[in-house]
């Protein structure tokens, strides 16, 4: 399947979020991965032009979201600099660490750092649809302008009733 980059951001320091518009449209679980291959990369390396990414969007969004931190690899720096609207080829969805379809046995999510993807899918799809899911969210990062995401979950509890979002720093008083 090809997907278009349409956008990308930082989201946290060393943090950048992309999106992509998929075509055909995506239909996907919210907490699944795929695998994203740049065809036509300006850098690659002995990794090759492939890597797998959690999708950090909801199912309902029309773009897919996915986040990485930037290291210093060609695939992630090609990513960030390739111009918007180029394609990209994707395989997948795939991966089971999905909610529960018994909505009477509650979720509870230990991360840290970029980590939180999948589980900003699971949240953002379970506020967007009311599900009845009880989600607990322990998130942890050495200091608040390295959390990716602190302010979409700090938005949704106000929204999502079922969600306890329990956010640590490791390198902050």
């Amino acid at each position: 399947m090809r997907l278009i980059l349409t956008d990308r951001k930082a989201i946290a320091e060393g943090t950048m979020a992309f999106w992509f518009r998929p075509v055909p449209a995506l239909t996907f679980t919210a907490g699944q991965f795929g695998d994203f291959t740049l065809t036509d990369p300006p850098r690659t390396d002995r990794k090759g032009n492939t890597r797998t990414f959690s999708l950090a969007s909801s199912p309902s969004n029309d773009q897919i979201m996915i986040a990485t931190r930037l290291r210093d690899s060609a695939f992630k720096e090609s990513l960030r600099t390739i111009r918007l609207g180029t394609a990209v080829e994707f395989m997948g969805p795939m991966g089971s660490f999905t909610l529960p379809k018994d909505a009477s046995r509650p979720a509870v999510f230990l991360t840290g750092g970029i980590g939180i993807t999948p589980v900003r899918s699971i949240v953002e799809h379970a506020t967007q649809a009311a599900l009845e899911h009880k989600l607990f969210v322990f998130y942890s990062n050495r200091t608040r302008a390295t959390t990716a995401f602190l302010e979409d979950f700090q938005a949704w509890g106000p929204q999502n009733p079922n969600l306890r979002f329990i956010p640590t720093l490791t390198d902050e008083a």
